[in-house]
């Protein structure tokens, strides 16, 4: 799935393999292993690398979210302080997207581990938390 999904923005931003390798900072090998499906578990830093490069989101790529475009949202008087508080705080725009890429990879992983596990292993897993 994640493989198709960079296929199909990479053709319609008419990138050949080559080029959003380039634009990305990512092996042109590498790239093309994932859109073929031979390696399905590519990396954090890839998945960002190529996100920010082909204008979606990670979600997108996991196949978490249907919109091949990065949804504009309004941020709210919470956010808002939260993200100020942070600013004064030293945390910088790299150091914040770092730490929401991280989180977005770990729930996929997560969900990737409930999906293969039977509902024994799950049931054992809520007695234990």
């Amino acid at each position: 799935m994640i493989g198709e999904r960079i296929k199909s923005l990479r053709r319609k931003k008419r990138y050949s393999i080559t080029e959003l390798a380039k634009r990305a900072g990512v092996s042109k090998s590498y790239l093309s292993y994932i859109e073929r499906d031979v390696q399905k578990n590519p990396s954090l830093q890839f998945l960002t690398k190529i996100a920010e490069t082909l204008d979606t989101s990670i979600e997108y790529l996991l196949g978490e979210d249907n919109r091949p475009d990065k949804p504009k949202e309004q941020l709210d008087n919470e956010w808002a302080v939260l993200l100020q508080k942070a600013i004064g705080e030293g945390l910088s725009k790299e150091d914040f997207q770092e730490f929401q890429n991280f989180v977005r990879f770990r729930n996929w992983q997560n969900e990737r581990i409930e999906k293969t596990e039977s509902p024994n292993q799950r049931m054992e897993k809520k007695m234990f938390d």
